[in-house]
């Protein structure tokens, strides 16, 4: 999991983000500790507390004084929202450009992905993105 070149940090939170959207870790329910973190990613402890510390920061994680670190409420949904945001700007924003240069309207475009989304996925396409 580990990718070089990115902050372990980042990653570590990135990771709990993952485990929040995908329903592993729901509101309320425990987080993994700093020293779980540490001991499954072989990790300094400092590096996992600091993106566990980013996620309180986020308002993602909170403290159970003695007990540990929870999932907030509404979580989820933060991280959702977050993440819808930021595939529009990767994606949707730069479709959206392109599209105009084609002289595609919405309506061609939306007919585009639909036909896109239904037909099976090319092996050449995600080979390369394993």
């Amino acid at each position: 999991m580990i990718e070089e070149g990115r902050a372990l940090f980042l990653q570590i939170a990135e990771s709990v983000e993952d485990a929040i959207v995908d329903g592993s870790l729901t509101e309320e329910s425990q987080a993994p500790s700093t020293n779980e973190l540490a001991s499954f990613y072989r990790i300094n402890p400092a590096t996992a507390a600091k993106g566990i510390a980013m996620l309180v920061d986020k308002g993602v994680l909170y403290k159970r004084r003695g007990i540990g670190m929870f999932v907030a409420p509404g979580a989820r949904a933060t991280l959702l929202d977050e993440r819808r945001s930021a595939f529009a700007d990767r994606y949707v924003q730069p479709l959206l450009a392109e599209a105009r240069k084609l002289g595609l309207g919405p309506e061609e475009l939306a007919q585009l992905v639909r036909e896109r989304a239904s037909a099976p996925v090319a092996a050449s396409a995600s080979e390369g993105r394993a």
